[in-house]
């Protein structure tokens, strides 16, 4: 069995007498002299404090990150639904809790607000989704089919025309079928509703992995929504979060924030 080594070097703050930060940078020798802070790596010797590159040590550039945890009312589960970054410039975000480990949110997402980065936590997911996705009310159903008809990579679903679907699923939406255990079928590539002409169907890629054919033609449908596009937070008593920054300037981060409400079973 391989053993993977991961190097750091830690600080100590004597005011917390605690080691605070760990850095990524491993050096071969330190030293303290005339009030600045030298290390020996490779042969070379640098001066710590004075390069104005952030987040890059022996000519290597690394992201900052910086982990905490949200556990107000920890008895109570509920589903965080945002990042509020108090700071002046936005983060890459990973949460995980007790309920999911796949919430998100990229640099890109944030929207600066009032001086505030602010964005909506993504929940990634698996295809074909897991159980646990099931039980965590992804999965949400549409109606049973009239017809299935598959040509190719595209898959045709029929529904009655007393069934409104347009307002209901959408394109990049993943289709599932059966019950009480879903497959995938595929996603959505096109909703085609004419109901005085008699059309109303769902089209969808069956080449997604992990799809299958159904076996028969009336089948309940189900789908899950797109996961970038919806912003279904992350569900758990507690949630844990993990933030990075690559950004080789000065940034500034205050306060963390998010924003919960109580979930209902």
């Amino acid at each position: 069995m391989a053993i993977i080594r991961q190097n750091y070097t830690l600080t100590y703050d004597g005011a917390t007498q605690g080691f605070p930060s760990f850095y990524s940078y491993f050096a071969d020798w330190m030293i303290g002299m005339n009030n600045f802070f030298y290390t020996f790596n490779g042969g070379n010797i640098y001066r710590h404090n004075t390069n104005e590159i952030r987040n890059q040590y022996y000519n290597v550039n690394y992201p900052s990150t910086l982990s905490s945890v949200f556990n107000q009312e920890p008895l109570e589960n509920k589903i965080f639904k945002t990042i509020n970054l108090e700071g002046d410039d936005a983060w890459g975000v990973v949460m995980t809790s007790d309920q999911q480990d796949t919430g998100f949110i990229t640099q890109s997402f944030f929207e600066e607000k009032e001086g505030s980065f602010y964005g909506y936590v993504r929940n990634a997911g698996t295809v074909p989704a897991s159980i646990s996705q099931y039980a965590l009310r992804s999965l949400n159903g549409l109606a049973t089919s009239t017809n299935i008809t598959v040509v190719g990579a595209a898959t045709t679903i029929d529904f009655a025309t007393t069934i409104n679907i347009g307002n209901i699923i959408s394109v990049g939406d993943m289709v599932y079928f059966g019950n009480p255990s879903p497959s995938l079928l595929g996603q959505v590539t096109a909703v085609n509703k004419n109901l005085p002409a008699g059309v109303n169907q769902i089209v969808v890629n069956n080449t997604i992995g992990g799809a299958v054919t159904a076996p028969s033609i009336t089948e309940y449908i189900l789908y899950i929504k797109n996961a970038v596009a919806e912003s279904h937070g992350i569900l758990g008593h507690y949630a844990e979060f993990k933030l990075t920054n690559s950004n080789t300037v000065k940034v500034e981060l205050f306060a963390v924030e998010s924003e919960a409400m109580k979930s209902f079973p």
